[in-house]
């Protein structure tokens, strides 16, 4: 049994690992999910020609275990489908997603009603605090104040 590979198909396998390898180097997600899929039709027709001779159905049919063709290169190319389908769904997925980022309407922060009564606020004041007016403000609140004492009270207790 010899193995004969047709060059044109060995060819368009070689063009598509090109293409694909190149289009996923790119920075664009659209380009890498196009290479992507072209990598995985590249891969699928890599084990195609590598699977061997064609051959009688394995299952159906009286021929000799020789003469049969091997299913198993065929389970590897659904498996494989199978798997490309799921990536290249998560992908589109990331391309949708920042996309929708992208976009500068759907990205904009709209002010509420508390935050345009500070706008228009005329008691905020942006004077500057000297060192001077920060050593008189007192550091704590009443509450706090009051904890530092009884934190003194028991210190000279014990």
């Amino acid at each position: 049994m010899t193995l004969s590979i047709p060059i044109v198909l060995v060819a368009v396998m070689v063009v598509l690992f090109a293409v694909g390898v190149y289009l996923l180097l790119d920075r664009s997600l659209t380009r890498v999910l196009l290479g992507f899929l072209l990598v995985g039709n590249a891969t699928n027709l890599l084990i195609f020609l590598t699977s061997g001779a064609f051959g009688a159905a394995p299952i159906y049919g009286d021929a000799e275990p020789i003469d049969m063709s091997d299913p198993l290169p065929q389970a590897f190319i659904l498996t494989a489908i199978v798997i490309t389908f799921g990536v290249s769904a998560f992908m589109l997925a990331l391309i949708y997603r920042s996309w929708r980022l992208a976009r500068e309407s759907e990205d904009a922060v709209v002010d509420d009603a508390h935050d345009l009564e500070l706008v228009d606020a005329e008691t905020l004041t942006t004077d500057e605090v000297t060192d001077e007016e920060l050593e008189r403000a007192p550091e704590f609140d009443e509450l706090g104040a009051d904890a530092d004492e009884n934190e003194d009270t028991r210190e000279g207790q014990a």
